[in-house]
């Protein structure tokens, strides 16, 4: 009886920018579930730099701030040994794939990108070529892969249609080069809201430091944001329209303990929002305790980050070098 090959599990992408420590909103919708989705799935996640400069930023915090992101992955669970965890800028292959991608792009296809009418608006002193062609770049990252799968949020949803017009236009022409991918439809992550304006997302770059909680927080400053959250003028915890600052913290808490709304509500009857505060503060600070500690031990190890990134790397420019040939050979460049 002939030994098949092992199938290979379906393959998920997922890539998250250095420009700031993620929030518990990040943690909780997606990186949480990163660790549990390597295990079901061929898996690489990646620290997108090359997206990080349409915005312009400071060489030497560039440099920190993308060694730290992949310290965290680390930390996170993400086991180097079973998914590919690189460094974007260190697979060339993407810049290479994504300016072919960008001669099968269509001029009113990228117009259309409401990020970049927002990011240029946000960035008006700086509305560079880069912004306008970075849903081309995000579309080199997934199909260099041939990921079938990519988890996004809301806000990418159109570059990954566009991802799939691009593959699917090449495809067309040159026959079958690019897997078509597909969103990733896994566990819900929860939706986090700002602690200080809890009808708006959390986000890291939120410039009230109390609206926000980094995974990387010391214990105190969580507890004092916490302590400060906005909440509402009934002093009952339940879970109801109207009520999102603790409807919130009740989610927070929730993703922290596993106990359902109903079960939070009868453990909060009688008592009142500052002892609830507290409980969900003290939930987070045990939560991410696993993560800090791992963090601060990987974090300290350069040799041990360096030689990570240099196998992660090694190995996603391997796959991608794949794909990157039989594109060009399709094409028609000649290869030596």
């Amino acid at each position: 009886m002939e030994n098949k090959a092992p199938e290979r599990k379906p393959r998920v992408l997922s890539l998250i920018q250095p420009t700031a420590v993620p929030t518990i909103g990040n943690y909780f919708g997606a990186l949480k579930n990163w660790k549990a989705m390597s295990e079901d799935y061929d898996c690489l996640f990646g620290v997108a730099d090359l997206h990080a400069i349409t915005v312009r930023q400071e060489p030497a915090m560039l440099r920190k701030q993308s060694t730290e992101m992949f310290a965290l992955l680390l930390a996170n669970g993400l086991a180097p040994e079973k998914s590919i965890v690189f460094m974007q800028s260190h697979v060339p292959q993407h810049s290479q794939l994504a300016w072919l991608l960008n001669c099968y792009t269509q001029f009113g296809e990228a117009s259309r990108m409401t990020q970049f009418k927002d990011k240029s608006q946000k960035h008006a002193d700086n509305i560079n070529v880069g912004l306008f062609s970075y849903p081309t770049l995000m579309a080199a990252d997934i199909l260099l892969y041939q990921a079938n799968f990519v988890p996004i949020g809301a806000d990418q949803k159109q570059h990954l249609e566009l991802t799939r017009n691009i593959a699917d236009r090449f495809n067309g022409i040159h026959g079958n080069t690019f897997t078509m991918p597909e969103p990733f439809i896994g566990k819900k992550g929860a939706k986090i809201t700002s602690l200080q304006d809890p009808t708006s997302k959390m986000s890291k770059s939120d410039p009230n430091p109390k609206a926000s909680v980094s995974v990387l927080d010391e214990p105190n400053v969580i507890m004092k944001k916490f302590k400060s959250a906005v909440t509402d003028s009934e002093a009952c915890v339940r879970y109801a329209d109207g009520k999102d600052g603790i409807n919130n913290l009740m989610t927070i808490y929730s993703c922290c303990t596993g106990k359902s709304y109903e079960e939070i509500e009868n453990e909060f009857a009688g008592k009142g929002y500052g002892d609830f505060k507290v409980s969900v503060g003290e939930a987070v600070v045990e939560e991410l305790r696993p993560l800090q500690e791992n963090y601060k031990r990987i974090i300290a190890d350069t040799a041990y980050v360096n030689e990570c990134m240099a196998k992660g790397a090694e190995r996603a420019s391997r796959l991608a070098q794949r794909t990157l040939d039989k594109c060009m050979k399709k094409i028609g460049f000649k290869q030596i």
